[in-house]
């Protein structure tokens, strides 16, 4: 099972909330202009998101205590 603790929040975290929120942006921002089906679009947002989600996964996963 994984656990997850926001006592883990470092800057690992927030930097990977940033590149999330990037993501979100720049899809949003390149899509209003017109480009919906330019597969550079989902290329470049795919990137950013998921090494936003990966990465505050990772950085605020609590291992487990061995015993």
């Amino acid at each position: 099972m994984i656990n997850i603790d926001t006592k883990n929040f470092s800057i690992f975290t927030i930097i990977s909330l940033l590149f999330l929120i990037a993501g979100i942006v720049f899809y949003i921002y390149w899509g209003s202009s017109g480009v919906w089906s330019d597969i550079g679009i989902y290329s470049i947002t795919i990137v950013f998101v998921l090494s936003g989600l990966l990465g505050t996964l990772l950085s605020l996963y609590e291992k487990p205590e061995e015993s």
